[in-house]
């Protein structure tokens, strides 16, 4: 039988409720620094001062200041014994505070004299300058960046504790552009993807791919319309719950939302477009529920040109920052060369009819 939609649409607001009830974030894990970029800090271990004790910053002679006073090539200071040579980032001998470089010193057999004053700390690495002590590495709900694995890499670190949920795609076939896609985009948002391919477009092929036991979030992609043989909906119906199918949503129209046991479920559309919208508006809510994410960050700049949006329909808007302004590219159909060039997206509420050129835009990033 062939799947349908039902007589209403499901709001949004709706749909992502029931999706997200009684969702909670997974137990954070140790993860190799390898693994860690993108996944959400949760509660980094506290590093110890880096470095430990001051070091050369440079090459070249390491010295005490105050025996410098006065020095220059015209007026050389003697030194009562030859000064120790120390490589960039050695530590500096006990009583040195500056490191002069190779042509400040002279030196003729056994006797050395200085041809220029140094400052305390000129050429010098302070103790704790690159890494405080007890600085923590990442934010916890924020994403792991690299600048984060370069502090955990200089402490010694091998490992760092991530939320990282399990992810399993179902690619039905036909839609494998699109599974491909959002895969990619999962794993840049720090989950752990793994992809499955259905055997052939029938419920029960589909049915046999749903496997839960070992993920936290469970994504079809494709057949989820309403064409002859589209049948996500209907295998999702035979293993577990149907919540919403058919959503106030444009583009993504066709997405579902259920529960496989206590995993939730989102069905998406074959579709790029398509499937990328509803992965913005479902399943990025999820997967930020799930790693317990901070909320994400929005940017604020005046819209370039005005907005129409179909009141009782979420619509989301795909936008270009240009000259400090958002400019619409698409909203609610979404051409793929639109996607490319987007900079940001907006959800515009079903209430709303639009917005007049020059409102000011809260927008999410789409490389956040």
């Amino acid at each position: 039988m062939t799947q349908r939609l039902p007589p209403s649409l499901t709001p949004l607001d709706t749909a992502l409720a029931a999706l997200l009830q009684g969702v909670d974030p997974v137990a954070p894990m140790d993860v190799p620094l390898a693994d860690a970029i993108g996944c959400i800090a949760a509660g980094a271990p506290l590093l110890a001062a880096y470095p430990s004790r001051d070091v050369a910053a440079v090459d070249g002679w390491a010295l005490s200041a105050n025996d410098l006073v006065g020095a220059s090539a015209y007026s050389p200071v003697p030194l009562a014994m030859a000064p120790a040579w120390v490589e960039a980032g050695e530590a500096l001998p006990a009583g040195c505070d500056c490191v002069l470089d190779a042509d400040a010193v002279e030196t003729s057999g056994p006797l050395a004299q200085v041809l220029a004053e140094g400052a305390p700390g000129q050429g010098v690495r302070r103790a704790g300058s690159d890494i405080t002590a007890r600085r923590a590495v990442g934010d916890a709900g924020h994403p792991i960046r690299a600048a984060d694995l370069l502090l955990a890499r200089v402490a010694g670190g091998d490992k760092l504790a991530v939320r990282r949920p399990r992810l399993r795609i179902v690619n039905v076939p036909g839609g494998t552009v699109a599974a491909q896609t959002i895969a990619g985009i999962a794993h840049t948002a720090g989950l752990d993807v793994e992809t499955h391919p259905a055997r052939a477009r029938d419920a029960a092929s589909i049915a046999d791919a749903l496997d839960a036991s070992s993920c936290d979030v469970l994504l079809t992609i494709g057949g989820s319309g309403v064409g002859r043989q589209d049948a996500a909906i209907a295998a999702l119906a035979r293993r577990g719950e149907v919540m919403a199918h058919g959503l106030a949503l444009q583009p993504g129209r066709t997405a579902a939302v259920g529960r496989l046991g206590r995993v939730p479920v989102v069905a998406l559309p074959g579709s790029p477009d398509s499937a990328l919208a509803a992965w913005l508006a479902l399943a990025l809510p999820l997967a930020d529920r799930l790693s317990a994410r901070r909320p994400r960050r929005k940017v604020s700049l005046p819209l370039a040109r005005k907005i129409a949006s179909s009141v009782g329909i979420t619509e989301i808007a795909l936008l270009a920052e240009e000259h400090r302004a958002w400019m619409p590219l698409a909203v609610g159909e979404w051409p793929l060369q639109a996607i490319a060039r987007a900079d940001a997206w907006l959800l515009i509420s079903a209430s709303d009819e639009g917005f007049a050129a020059g409102t000011p835009i809260d927008a999410y990033l789409m490389r956040a």
